[in-house]
């Protein structure tokens, strides 16, 4: 007797751990993703849909994917419709991944008041922001503070350097491109210790990638920076052209070098040439969405989550990393180590002045450190760097 019931409670037991799996797993739950480049552009997009394919491995989730959502490549498809197809299609949250598709995502998020909805950048749900939208309970922003990872971009540009002239290829212009574009700038200028006076030239491409007829081409501005003496790049657009032009200037004997964007394994396009990339991890904070959906308690929250200070690149709890360039010498590894060190500590805080803009009017008086209110919405280029800020 004793026997069988320590095997029925066993039993129970395992039964229980079943069902708790199951539950946990969540197969039924299905939610949006929609992406405004190819979900394989190894940048932005790939970045947010693997964020999207982590929330299926980690609660057996399905996803619905709709890629190049934006108007060349989509020109009678809206935002607010591709959600909506998406919520017929049964998703029960619906995540917008790029700052242009403001205008769709706040209308999807009027006309389904009950379907959470997450709005990767943006500033609908902060309170004191510009664009703050009390009256959309159901929409939420998510973003990564992207400032750490571009000042470390611009201090490796700057460690490997040999004539201290830097290009920064940039997308389109607002306070998000201002801002982490600023970002790189300093933290160019806190580890450049070459002779020549540090040139920091900005080009805008007009969009996040290229656009044949509507944008500037990537590789051609890529191209000129090198032609103009330039001998490192910072990439800040969706996809590889400045990696790719790169390697193959190198292939032709120059000594020239580049740093990534977005995604994690970019450096896999010019190894040879890559000193490393500042990338999203967006997975941790949308699982956090998706579960807060799941238990019903998903609250409209403006969230600007950084790197773990303890472990960057820890894809399970850091939504900014920097994965390191093969080619950086332990000498630019260890300057680099101590920047991030130095940040992660806050011994460091480069958004500190003086720091004036690019018309001379002051930014940050001496020895005032930002707010995030002043970082967020950037109106202008920092002095000292040439390109439009507007």
């Amino acid at each position: 007797m004793k026997n069988f019931f320590t095997l029925f409670f066993m039993t129970l037991f395992v039964l229980s751990m079943v069902s708790c799996s199951t539950e946990d797993e969540n197969s039924d739950f299905k939610f949006g993703l929609i992406l405004v480049g190819p979900r394989d552009d190894k940048g932005w997009s790939q970045a947010h849909f693997e964020g999207g394919q982590y929330i299926e491995n980690k609660i057996g989730a399905e996803m619905i994917v709709a890629d190049f959502i934006n108007p060349a490549d989509s020109p009678n498809l809206t935002v607010d419709q591709v959600a909506s197809d998406m919520i017929d299609e049964g998703a029960q949250m619906i995540i917008a991944t790029s700052d242009d598709m403001k205008d769709g995502i706040l209308a999807a998020a009027e006309k389904f008041p009950d379907v959470p909805m997450i709005w990767a950048s943006g500033d609908s749900a902060k309170e004191d922001g510009k664009g703050y939208r009390p009256d959309l309970e159901n929409l939420g922003n998510i973003m990564g503070k992207m400032e750490y990872g571009k000042m470390l971009a611009g201090c490796v540009a700057a460690l490997r350097t040999n004539n201290g002239h830097i290009g920064f290829l940039g997308p389109l212009i607002n306070d998000e491109t201002r801002r982490l574009t600023n970002a790189a700038y300093l933290g160019a200028k806190a580890c450049y210790s070459g002779e020549n006076e540090l040139k920091f030239d900005v080009v805008w491409i007009g969009f996040w990638f290229h656009i044949p007829g509507v944008t500037s081409d990537p590789t051609q501005v890529a191209n000129e920076f090198f032609d103009a003496g330039a001998d490192v790049i910072i990439s800040h657009i969706d996809t590889p052209e400045a990696l790719v032009v790169t390697s193959q200037r190198a292939a032709e004997g120059e000594n020239v070098f580049v740093v990534g964007y977005d995604y994690e394994n970019s450096c896999e396009t010019a190894p040879e040439v890559c000193l490393g990339v500042p990338y999203f991890n967006w997975g941790p904070e949308y699982l956090k969405a998706a579960k807060s959906v799941v238990d019903g308690n998903f609250e409209p929250q403006f969230i600007w989550s950084g790197p773990d200070a303890n472990d960057w690149n820890n894809h399970d709890t850091s939504t900014i990393g920097f994965k390191k360039g093969t080619i950086l010498t332990k000498d630019e590894e260890s300057k680099l180590d101590s920047l991030m060190v130095d940040l992660m500590l806050g011994n460091k805080n480069l958004f500190t002045g003086p720091l004036n803009f690019q018309d001379g009017s002051q930014y940050l008086a001496d020895g005032v450190a930002a707010t995030d209110a002043q970082i967020w919405y950037t109106p202008q280029l920092l002095e000292g760097m040439t390109g439009d800020s507007e």
